[in-house]
């Protein structure tokens, strides 16, 4: 048994290797820091593989591909990703773009790549990392709510898509709230609301993937959160998450 996890040096990437090293998997693990790769290494009981590389860009995701093809992968976690607080008329255009390198393309692209192989196999667990900011149009982190939204329609659609075909893959978007990771650093950013541990997320996270469940969502206010979403008109959304953005700065 072997899984691939991206953004795997810290916060609920880590914890899920973690998790999964302790139920047996052998880890395959990315991230671009390799000294905390290496650290994690070691700390883990199972075989560990670590490849650490920056993975936002699709030439390196099909290098990272090719690597890794051979290998009898089940689990793949697509867990990279940041964000980015600030009005969007005044943010700089160049972390944008890396972001939406990061958080859509290069999950895009793996997914699509590894989903071709899991379903020539009819075996296999994909779990794409959103949020529950793409329940909402995100005023202040416009860009970041807008690609966390395209990962969780992404997989929406490819989960239908593989029912219709009777497959037995399964494809999954895990959507939480806040968590103690170093988002809120990376993002300049601070949650006024109270932010889950990543290990618990990550615990519930890899308990329902091997449920099926396809929307994971953690905790009852996210839960209620994602409700109300459905609801509510977007324009009621967007001034909900401007007054919540604007507490955090």
């Amino acid at each position: 048994m072997k899984a691939l996890i991206t953004g795997a040096s810290s916060g609920i990437g880590r914890d899920m290797a973690r998790i999964l090293s302790d139920m047996g998997y052998d880890l395959i693990l990315v991230a671009r820091r390799k000294s905390r790769l290496e650290e994690l290494k070691v700390a883990l009981p199972t075989n560990v593989t670590i490849i650490p590389m920056d993975i936002s860009s699709t030439y390196n995701c099909m290098k990272l591909y090719e690597k890794v093809k051979d290998e009898d992968i089940e689990i793949v976690i697509n867990n990279a990703g940041f964000g980015l607080y600030g009005e969007f008329s005044k943010t700089k255009i160049d972390t944008e773009l890396d972001m939406i390198d990061l958080n859509v393309e290069t999950t895009h692209t793996l997914t699509k790549l590894f989903l071709k192989d899991f379903k020539k196999k009819d075996r296999g667990y994909i779990l794409n990392v959103a949020s529950s900011a793409a329940f909402m149009p995100g005023p202040m982190m416009a860009t970041y709510y807008a690609t966390k939204a395209y990962v969780l329609r992404l997989t929406e659609a490819i989960d239908y898509e593989l029912k219709i075909d009777n497959s037995n893959v399964y494809v999954g978007a895990l959507c939480p709230g806040p968590i103690k990771t170093e988002f809120e650093k990376v993002a300049n950013v601070e949650f006024t609301i109270k932010k889950f541990e990543s290990g618990e997320v990550a615990e519930y996270a890899i308990k329902k993937m091997f449920q099926r469940k396809n929307i994971i969502v953690p905790g009852f206010m996210m839960k209620f959160s994602r409700f109300v979403s459905k609801i509510l008109p977007d324009t009621f959304l967007a001034k909900l998450a401007y007054n919540s953005q604007k507490r955090k700065k």
